[in-house]
């Protein structure tokens, strides 16, 4: 177990990106917008009127799904989940997202269960990398001023 959490954490460190570098002094939607690679996520938080909350005092665990991930879904899913009348339903799928705490890598454990925002559970996978729900942890433990982001590769749609 030591040697897996070891391994994961070592890739994860050489992984990340230079833009994530001093992170700590900026909150979670700061750092998202920084990196670059998190427009679609970004807008998201936007349309949905949860920049307030996400800037907040926390703390949050966010598993932050990139523009590669969001543009993995079906065409037209994200122009829909954009408009105004849908945005329960946005509000819905980006605080499965969300949950509530500090949660580093370190605290993970095989088939974890989190509650998220949203109120439902999210299982959490570390037997041959890390995974929540399925959606791969490309990038893990980007402390912000109010929580920690973790990078995935699948935007995690609630049942």
């Amino acid at each position: 177990m030591f040697r897996r959490t070891y391994l994961a954490m070592t890739a994860a460190a050489l992984i990340a990106t230079p833009a994530f570098a001093d992170t700590h002094s900026k909150d979670i939607v700061d750092t998202a917008v920084e990196a670059g690679s998190f427009t679609t996520l970004v807008a998201a938080v936007e349309a949905a009127g949860l920049v307030d909350t996400l800037k907040g005092e926390g703390p949050f665990t966010v598993f932050a799904p990139t523009d590669e991930a969001f543009a993995a879904l079906p065409a037209g899913t994200v122009e829909d989940l954009l408009k105004p009348e849908n945005k329960d339903q946005l509000t819905a799928i980006l605080t499965y997202h969300v949950v509530p705490g500090k949660v580093m890598s370190t605290d993970l454990t095989n088939e974890m269960m989190a509650t998220t925002v949203q109120g439902g559970d999210l299982t959490i996978m570390t037997e041959g990398g890390v995974t929540v729900n399925g959606a791969n942890v490309t990038t893990a433990d980007i402390e912000t001023s109010n929580g920690v982001i973790h990078i995935i590769d699948t935007v995690i749609i609630p049942e």
